[in-house]
């Protein structure tokens, strides 16, 4: 990344935007009960995984209120599969005594006040169900993706990303710009990512200083 780089990065980006534009979060929740579980579950945790284990989960407790008369211990055979289930049993019971007699927080100091509920889960959470997060998701996907198109350094730290992101793009873009970004580390910018299928790739920093770029893409396209 260039330190002096003044590209219109809000500009640049749209094409995701586009590209994603109401695609449906990889989690399949019904309610905003399903969704909080779903995306505490899913910390370090594959959404399809999560997807799968929480169809019996639900079935037996299926509401805040059906988790206020058990353990956290009563959930670890329903949950033994996942990373970190004890803790993450732990949150879930501490957040349904809380829960299931108050209204949601919606905002991102009120969510992540709970156990289990970081600053990008928060993000999550609020965009889901309709309020303004004020700020731009970052995930694994945007922590890699992000730092190979040039927009910020390359930190492994997300709210240091964040702050950075956010000084960098329109605040119109940002409620939608982080899980934009995060599909497109799923289906196209993988670890190992498929550039010649990248709609942005012109513009990537990675892909300019690419081999494959290098050889075959013109001098005037190699300046932009």
């Amino acid at each position: 990344m260039d330190l002096f780089d003044n590209r219109n990065w809000s500009i640049l980006l749209e094409p995701l935007l586009f590209s994603y534009k109401g695609k449906g979060h990889p989690l399949h929740y019904k309610n905003s009960y399903q969704l909080i579980v779903m995306v505490i579950l899913a910390a370090q945790d594959s959404d399809e995984n999560i997807n799968r284990l929480t169809i019996p989960f639900f079935e037996k407790y299926p509401n805040w209120f059906s988790l206020t008369s058990i353990n956290a211990a009563d959930l670890y055979p329903l949950l033994d599969s996942i990373a970190n289930f004890k803790n993450k049993a732990n949150w879930i019971i501490d957040l349904a005594k809380q829960f299931h007699d108050k209204e949601l927080p919606t905002t991102i100091l009120g969510l992540t006040r709970y156990r289990g509920i970081g600053r990008k889960s928060a993000h999550v959470i609020l965009k889901e169900l309709g309020y303004n997060p004020n700020g731009i998701m970052v995930d694994l996907h945007v922590l890699r993706v992000a730092p190979r198109l040039g927009i910020v350094p390359d930190f492994k730290d997300a709210d240091k990303m964040e702050q950075q992101l956010l000084s960098k793009l329109d605040s119109s873009t940002w409620s939608e710009i982080g899980m934009a970004i995060s599909f497109h580390g799923r289906l196209i910018c993988r670890p190992i990512p498929n550039c010649k299928s990248c709609q942005i790739n012109i513009i990537c920093d990675y892909f300019i200083n690419s081999p494959y770029a290098k050889k075959h893409i013109s001098n005037s396209i190699m300046q932009l």
